[in-house]
């Protein structure tokens, strides 16, 4: 079959990448020519490279670690070339995009009215596509909320999706109510179909791998303290981070998957952070952002993993043992259970 896959692929961001790839790769896998549909917008391009330049604004990026992240934005655009895609259309034009058996939208956050540049884009929600088939995998509303509800004419264009699947609690409520259907929750593409093996090597061991941004003052406290007593030095992934000791702000997504998997523990504040520590079976605390808040409650919550999520009042001890633990085996017992719930949704929706 042709798959067309529609989502982020060009984000200047490991999980969008990551996430991209793993889902093509997994399609190809089961044997379907399976590509990436290459939309294109000069104003999405200008939003990325202005937030992969300056990712912590209203905090401007120093002017000494400017050329460090268009590095990284570098090592991105050279990764997105080694992806199977289709010709390059137009964002707005999506009926330029060819013809499909079928086209998967997701994942990420494909239905989020918020985001920043990618938000109510029709494409997203199945217009103008020549497809004999239209379904999801692992679609999100990222930060918009369930009890905000979908607009109805919003909710009219999904209703054109044969099947639809979701990768959060929060998105599956916001389809119960919208469109009076209950979306199959799976597993993220990283997870369903992770990379078969790491490229590269991690940092000098040992270490704890910071990925993410702008955390608060108390997670950074509390993740310094312990790291100081137990001899593990702070590696920042992708992002500068002061109270980190070493930075691989340049770190292209291949040495962003091994920094994680080379790391004696992970800190993190992103949804990515959490899921490529749970690839790579990494104990981990993670601070969410309220803009990721949503997603990152309901995949721990799926995955019984809801108590690596810290705040202010966590006890420092609970960091201690959270960050100096083994991998909870009961997780990855949950992660394959979703693994074949998810691998059936897939083969309804290609068969």
């Amino acid at each position: 079959m042709k798959i067309g896959v529609l989502t982020f692929h060009r984000c200047i961001n490991y999980g969008s990448y990551w996430q991209a790839r793993c889902l093509v790769e997994g399609l190809r896998a089961e044997g379907h020519d399976a590509e990436l549909m290459d939309h294109d917008a000069p104003s999405v391009r200008r939003a990325e490279w202005q937030c992969a330049l300056q990712p912590s604004l209203p905090v401007p990026t120093r002017c000494a670690d400017l050329t460090r992240y268009a590095a990284k934005a570098r090592r991105f655009l050279k990764a997105f070339e080694g992806l199977p895609r289709s010709r390059r259309f137009a964002l707005d034009r999506p009926e330029e995009a060819g013809t499909y058996d079928v086209v998967v939208v997701g994942s990420d956050e494909v239905w989020n009215f918020r985001h920043p540049w990618y938000g109510s884009r029709p494409i997203f929600f199945g217009e103008r596509l020549n497809t004999r088939r239209l379904a999801s995998y692992a679609a999100s509303f990222g930060n918009h909320d369930a009890e905000d509800g979908i607009d109805p004419a919003w909710a009219a264009k999904l209703t054109r999706f044969d099947a639809l699947s979701v990768r959060d609690e929060n998105s599956r409520a916001l389809l119960r109510s919208g469109l009076d259907r209950e979306a199959e929750l799976v597993l993220d593409p990283c997870l369903q179909f992770p990379p078969r093996h790491v490229s590269g090597s991690g940092a000098r061991a040992p270490y704890l791998a910071v990925y993410g941004h702008s955390f608060p003052d108390w997670f950074a406290a509390a993740v310094r303290e312990w790291a100081e007593r137990a001899g593990r030095k702070i590696v920042s992934i992708g992002y500068r981070n002061d109270w980190a000791d070493e930075h691989r702000i340049e770190a292209g997504p291949e040495e962003f998957s091994a920094l994680i998997a080379h790391a004696d523990s992970v800190a993190t504040n992103f949804f990515h952070g959490c899921v490529f520590a749970l690839h790579h079976r990494r104990p981990f605390v993670c601070a969410p952002s309220a803009y990721r808040f949503n997603k990152i409650r309901d995949l721990t919550r799926t995955l019984v993993a809801e108590r690596h999520l810290v705040s202010e009042e966590t006890p420092q001890a609970v960091h201690a043992e959270l960050l100096g633990s083994e991998f909870d085996p009961a997780i990855g017992v949950r992660i394959e259970e979703l693994r074949g719930h998810s691998g059936r949704y897939v083969r309804s929706i290609l068969g």
